[in-house]
């Protein structure tokens, strides 16, 4: 029950913090941290793969609704679900227990840093594909994608560092 309430808490608030700041934060017209994906992320790993995509999709549904993009984010978010376990499995040398949660501390800077890149770059590719809808400014689209996957790296090892403290 506790773990359910932890887990309600971080859904809030990193949608809270996306919809009222992040939304409006926006690098040079370019980049746009995500940070509400960190909750993806920090999931257990052995939590079931249809209760992660639920819960992505959920989160990304919300934050469609406030940010008036119909799907978008959902249908990234839903993807970044997905490909979540196996991504995982690729960065860690050693067996996964129930209990794993991946952060700097557990994992280690680079595995983690390669694991949050990877899923980044490919919820951010999702993201501003079906945004742009279009390849005809692939140089814009492609600076697009490495700018908001840049801020949302930064973002997210910032958060896991100041959460996993002690």
């Amino acid at each position: 029950m506790i773990q359910f309430l932890h887990r309600l808490l971080w859904f809030v608030i990193l949608l809270l913090v996306q919809v009222l700041i992040l939304n409006h934060l926006h690098i040079d017209g370019y980049g746009t941290p995500v940070l509400f994906i960190y909750y993806i992320f920090m999931l257990n790993a052995e939590t079931p793969r249809i209760s992660v995509m639920l819960q992505a999709f959920c989160l990304g549904l919300c934050v469609d609704i406030f940010s008036n993009t119909p799907g978008m984010n959902a249908s990234a978010c839903t993807l970044l679900a997905f490909v979540r376990r196996g991504l995982l499995a690729s960065q860690v040398d050693r067996d996964i227990n129930e209990d794993y949660e991946p952060g700097i501390r557990i994992m280690g800077f680079w595995p983690f840093s390669r694991y949050i890149f990877i899923g980044s770059i490919l919820y951010v590719l999702v993201w501003q594909t079906i945004d742009t809808f279009s390849f005809f400014r692939i140089g814009e689209l492609v600076f697009k994608i490495l700018a908001s996957t840049a801020t949302t790296m930064l973002c997210i090892l910032c958060v896991d560092t100041i959460r996993r403290k002690k």
